[in-house]
């Protein structure tokens, strides 16, 4: 029997009761058995400067050390002014240095994007999916996740209303299945 794939879950959004949050953490319920899902914080990273990378920054250190040990990588962001938000490009930033050590390079990716709006944060999604690209990190294509009217998708319990349900287990499974097919040997 194989080791579960280790996903990280890094959110976008510092809210603590974030729709981004909630939509991850719904997610991260939805595994079918095969996966450990963690979030990895990023709100108390410090903001990225390479003169301080010779030095080192505890918390670049730990969050670095973190984003190794895992298997995959899934993006859940928000929307602000038609990107991500500047705490998600300080997590990639920081843990894409010192240049060529990134943590992230070869992780198998997804991207979630959440909004309020009826354009499901496409523009985050696409400016993150770029990054991915530089970063080396194989982007899992289909099934996309851009997830518009977000206020509608949870119950008051935390989890999936029935119509939003399938739609996200699908995407956990297959998910699932890309970091298995595409994470680094090693």
């Amino acid at each position: 029997m194989s080791n579960p794939s280790k996903i990280g879950i890094v959110v976008g959004s510092l809210r603590k009761d974030s729709i981004t949050r909630r939509v991850a953490q719904a997610m991260a319920k939805l595994s079918p058995g095969g996966a450990i899902w963690r979030f990895v914080e990023i709100g108390a990273l410090p903001i990225y400067n390479p003169d301080l990378d010779e030095a080192g920054v505890p918390a670049w250190t730990a969050f670095r050390d973190e984003v190794k040990a895992l298997d995959g990588v899934l993006f859940a962001t928000p929307e602000y002014n038609r990107s991500m938000p500047g705490a998600l490009k300080n997590a990639i930033d920081v843990g894409s240095r010192p240049y060529g050590k990134s943590a992230w390079s070869g992780k198998p990716a997804g991207i979630v994007s959440v909004s309020p709006g009826a354009l499901g944060a496409f523009g985050a999604n696409h400016h993150l999916r770029q990054s991915l690209v530089f970063l080396n990190m194989p982007a899992m294509a289909q099934p996309e996740a851009y997830v518009g009217n977000s206020g509608n998708i949870l119950g008051a319990d935390g989890d999936f209303v029935e119509a939003s349900r399938g739609f996200f287990k699908a995407y956990v499974e297959a998910f699932e299945a890309w970091v298995k097919r595409h994470a680094p040997v090693g």
